[in-house]
């Protein structure tokens, strides 16, 4: 049964009532209220610094906000989060260990099961079985080092997916990938929305793909939009209230010039926004 069923449709996998967090005194997000259903496809925009990533890590618990309450599949974050699979931003870095893909790859099962730091053949079928879902089984045994960009972001995509998660988190998953890479990659996640609620970060608002479904704007605060397409009453401000905004969304470009109405968006968004 894939999560388009019907009767999963209207399931909540993401709750967040009265979320707030601050780092060093300095608020990052206030009074957060947002609900994602089973079976979306979310992206999260906003600038740089604005509470994107703080917000995907208050849902997977890696943050505890000051006050507020999370939920992520119906559980406390730290009761369900290792039925969620987590595809961090990539760091340079990640390519200057001596490790071969298969290897990453079975680095997701760490957090996911008690098989520790050695392997059974069943896990290894499982990393395979990853790989294969992402076009990167023929280079199991490549070291990381000699992987392109897009190779390099299937390969973590993988990792996220070898525990066999419900919900799948991608921080900026389209870095250092070109425009062809970028449509591939999306083709996937569009593949993996059929059985998988998928939500991920981006500061680039021209990464809005036929595949997404709704959108989610942070800046401090959080409005939900649920279609991919932003309309003027999305406001300039989410973003930079002295910029206004291109964004291409199912292959069209909207101009995005006026502002949010608060009010609005709570009358239309069936309390899905703060």
């Amino acid at each position: 049964m894939t999560i388009q069923d019907p009767d999963k449709a209207n399931i909540p996998v993401i709750q967040l009532e009265n979320v707030s967090f601050s780092f060093n005194k300095a608020p990052v997000l206030k009074d957060v209220n947002l609900t994602i259903h089973q079976g979306d496809f979310v992206a999260i925009i906003g600038p740089n610094g604005g509470g994107k990533t703080t917000l995907v890590k208050i849902i997977l618990g890696l943050l505890k906000p000051q006050k507020g309450k999370v939920l992520l599949l119906g559980r406390p974050p730290r009761e369900s989060c290792k039925r969620a699979g987590y595809m961090p931003q990539y760091a340079t870095g990640e390519k200057d260990f001596p490790i071969t893909v298969l290897e990453v790859v079975l680095l997701g099962l760490l957090g996911a099961t008690n098989c520790g730091p050695f392997f059974s053949s069943r896990e290894r079928l499982k990393a395979m079985e990853a790989l294969e879902r992402v076009g990167m089984a023929d280079f199991a045994k490549r070291r990381i080092n000699d992987l392109s960009g897009g190779q390099l972001q299937r390969t973590l995509l993988a990792r996220a997916l070898v525990s066999g998660p419900e919900i799948l988190f991608l921080d900026e998953p389209m870095a250092n990938i070109d425009i062809g890479g970028q449509a591939k990659l999306f083709d996937l996640l569009g593949e993996l929305n059929r059985e998988i609620t998928i939500v991920f970060v981006t500061h680039d608002i021209g990464l809005l793909s036929r595949y997404v479904k709704s959108v989610v704007c942070v800046n401090q605060k959080v409005f939900f939009h649920p279609a991919a397409e932003i309309t003027p009453e999305m406001a300039t401000t989410i973003m930079d209230e002295h910029c206004p905004m291109e964004l291409i969304a199912h292959g069209m470009p909207h101009r995005v010039l006026g502002r949010h109405d608060a009010a609005r968006h709570h009358a239309q968004g069936n309390g899905h926004q703060s």
